[in-house]
């Protein structure tokens, strides 16, 4: 890893827990320059401030996903700092279960604004970087669920069949100016996705299965 991934400037949303953070670890331990995006702002300058004394490269940039332009200051922040970008990892996402007869519309729409508006956002404020570079890696985070559906899951599932659905025709359209697309699809990680699952059933379900993985 270290000879492919070694002074690459990486910018993470979601970088705050679960995989973003764990992710901003390994790379930063293997040589990348990590750029920390999130809303929980004391815990990526945290895990900036841990990242740097152990010999790494981070900055963290207080980030909320469903606003463009925090997005797109975010992209800027990493640019002006390390003057390139090399990879934008769109990660952040929320998983909000519940039955669609409970319509709750505006868990609906939290999903949507985060899951995937957040990651168009990301795409449009790196691609004119990676563009005028002829050189850069979008990695953007769908799920099992972007493959399949499940009960209590439709417009979770919707949002990351849509990233995937996204990031293939991005794929398709960005190949001649050598921008790489990658979509990454986890199954259940003990994280704190499920934290916010307002039907507590659901919840206490969900966190059940995770806590046998």
């Amino acid at each position: 890893m270290n000879d492919n991934i070694a002074g690459k400037v990486v910018v993470i949303t979601g970088a705050s827990s679960g995989l973003g953070e764990a992710t901003a670890k390994l790379l930063a331990k293997n040589g990348a320059i990590v750029v920390l995006g999130a809303r929980r702002t004391e815990r990526i300058e945290s895990l900036a401030e841990e990242l740097n004394k152990a010999g790494g490269q981070a900055l963290a940039v207080a980030t909320d996903v469903t606003n463009r332009d925090q997005v797109k200051r975010l992209v800027e922040t990493a640019v002006k700092a390390f003057g390139r970008i090399d990879v934008m990892l769109n990660n952040a996402g929320i998983m909000l279960l519940a039955p669609m007869e409970q319509l709750k519309v505006d868990e609906w729409d939290q999903m949507i604004d985060v899951n995937l508006k957040g990651v168009l956002y990301g795409i449009a404020a790196a691609l004119p970087y990676m563009k005028e570079q002829k050189a850069g890696h979008f990695i953007n985070v769908s799920s099992v669920y972007g493959h399949k559906l499940g009960p209590d899951a439709t417009i979770y599932c919707a949002t990351k069949h849509a990233v995937r659905a996204l990031s293939e025709g991005l794929r398709q359209e960005v190949k001649p100016y050598n921008i790489r697309t990658t979509v990454i699809s986890p199954g259940a990680v003990a994280t704190e996705l499920t934290d916010h699952i307002s039907d507590k059933e659901i919840q206490t379900q969900t966190q059940a299965f995770v806590s046998q993985i």
